[in-house]
């Protein structure tokens, strides 16, 4: 059978790389010059950093087994990882149970009430039950206004922004539940690969053409050729692709814009979703900015969510010496800030770098980067199951494949992963019954 694959992302080079395995014909086209979406790569001081910072859970067994499968095992690191809280003007370790008793922001009983709180949500599962009741009230509820005001408000209110308050509990459950899984013995251990997850992206190209697939960049899809409500083909460009099926993994808005005939229901699910925009700045650093690798950033007048300090994280050895951070926001598409330019954004941010360290010198930075992405992060809100599109959409031999779908995780690398291996197999299995 020959197959299309809308994006080149994770998920859309795992399904390739799945489909190509069993000896079908793929072909994969994605907009931009460089492959793996969000895991995307540039070059810093001679090597591969990405776009976006990235790294992977213990208990992430789909991204794993697929290291492991293309043989890139030994490429994978778990490095120690240090997590922080800046608070009013201070800098807090954030991982262990003795760093949480030092969190004086906050009284004895809240801080038992933190860790009690964290601890049951990495160990509950039953999720479904959660459905209907928001993050704000449930943590008011369980947690108190006190630990509610200081750590978690202001960290879904930097994510979400306006929507802060309709933020589904399922959604936060599953951050703290895969987090947890990381911290074994007052310490959390997260994975990177050696050369950068380009290597994986690079492994699976390699793979899919090995297997006679055909990869296409820099080749934006506009329309997906519907007759007589089956797919038939993919335009891009001048130029038309005719397929048996076709998997698209690209956010809600662009798949509604290459598919006009989609029935009403399927279309009013996804127009439902909503957004925030991620706008990540990266600056390389003569110097470092703190001691913490991820810190969260819980103060309401500073314009960003968290600063990722890549280097405290992987050897800076590995990049000359260079220190390199992540400053990492989410936003409305009509928020002043996701129109900024870089050097516009490092205005904007400098007084509040200053307040996490006093001594930063603009001086120190020697390059600056921009990525944005419209479709970062949905917005999980209540009840969200029972508006999660199929896979298997109502045109026939089409199917869908994106971030909106991984409930009750939330987005990732490994789920990317999962995603495309799920599709890759619905493909597969219905394949012998395509007309």
């Amino acid at each position: 059978m020959n197959f299309g694959i809308v994006g080149g992302g994770l998920a859309g080079l795992t399904a390739a790389y799945e489909l190509g395995k069993e000896g079908h014909k793929v072909s994969v086209f994605e907009k931009e010059a460089e492959l793996g979406g969000q895991a995307a790569t540039f070059m810093v001081a001679g090597e591969r950093l990405e776009v976006f910072y990235h790294h992977i859970f213990a208990s992430d067994v789909d991204i794993i087994s697929l290291i492991n499968e293309l043989g890139l095992g030994e490429k994978l690191m778990w490095l120690d990882s240090r997590v922080g809280f800046f608070h009013q003007g201070k800098i807090y370790d954030f991982v262990t149970p003795i760093d949480l008793m030092r969190f004086s922001p906050i009284g004895l009983v809240d801080r038992l009430r933190l860790g009690l709180i964290s601890l049951y949500l990495r160990w509950y599962k039953n999720w479904p039950k959660m459905e209907g009741t928001t993050a704000k009230e449930w943590l008011l509820r369980y947690g108190g206004r006190r630990n509610y005001e200081v750590v978690w408000g202001p960290l879904l209110k930097n994510k979400f922004g306006a929507s802060s308050d309709e933020v589904s509990m399922v959604w936060f459950w599953g951050k703290i539940h895969l987090r947890f899984t990381s911290r074994q013995q007052g310490k959390e251990r997260l994975g990177y690969m050696s050369g950068s997850f380009g290597t994986l992206v690079d492994a699976l190209k390699e793979r899919i053409i090995d297997c006679g697939g055909q990869i296409h960049t820099s080749s934006p899809v506009s329309t997906i050729i519907v007759e007589e409500g089956k797919a038939i083909g993919l335009r891009v460009g001048e130029q038309t692709y005719p397929f048996d099926a076709i998997i698209a993994t690209v956010p809600s808005p662009a798949f509604l814009d290459m598919v006009p005939q989609l029935p009403a229901g399927y279309a009013q699910k996804l127009e439902r979703v909503r957004y925030q925009m991620a706008v990540c700045l990266v600056l390389i650093l003569k110097r470092p900015l703190s001691h913490i690798y991820w810190l969260n950033v819980s103060d309401p007048s500073i314009p960003f969510v968290v600063v990722i300090e890549h280097t405290n994280f992987v050897d800076p050895s590995i990049y000359d010496g260079k220190r390199i951070i992540y400053i990492s926001n989410y936003v409305s598409k009509d928020s002043p800030l996701g129109s900024l330019d870089a050097d516009e954004l490092l205005i904007e941010y400098m007084p509040h770098l200053r307040k996490i360290n006093p001594e930063f010198d603009p001086a120190c930075i020697e390059e600056r980067y921009l990525f944005r992405e419209e479709a970062g992060q949905p917005i999980i809100t209540t009840h969200y199951s029972s508006r999660v599109p199929d896979h298997r959409t109502p045109i026939s031999h089409l199917y869908l494949a994106n971030t909106t779908q991984i409930y009750p995780e939330d987005r990732g690398m490994n789920y990317s992963v999962r995603l495309g291996r799920k599709t890759a197999k619905m493909v597969s299995s219905g394949s012998a019954m395509f007309p």
